[in-house]
């Protein structure tokens, strides 16, 4: 649940990812993020194959929806796993300024 209501920056400044382990398959380790059950990504967070960040991602993050609201319950989805099943340690940064 969020904590306070919260207005993400835009792209990689407004949404990282991170893991402990990169992946190593073809298909890339794609994620979701949800407030309220409805995606506020126009285009999903991805980890290229052995990145272990999303800043540098060949397919940036889009923000669709910026404003968090208090209280509202935000759910992270993993959409497409690593095909060479060793992702691991899912970490989601949301960066932005109190409203």
């Amino acid at each position: 649940r969020m904590p306070y209501a919260m207005t993400l920056n835009a792209g990689t400044a407004g949404v990282r990812g991170g893991l402990t382990t990169a992946g190593t398959g073809g298909s890339l380790l794609t994620v979701d993020i949800n407030q309220g059950g409805a995606s506020i990504l126009s285009t999903k967070l991805t980890f290229d194959a052995t990145e272990t960040e999303t800043v540098n991602a060949a397919t940036p993050v889009v923000i669709g929806t910026t404003a968090l609201t208090d209280n509202a319950e935000i759910t992270v989805d993993i959409d497409t796993a690593d095909s060479g099943g060793v992702a691991a340690g899912l970490k989601i940064i949301l960066i932005g300024d109190l409203t």
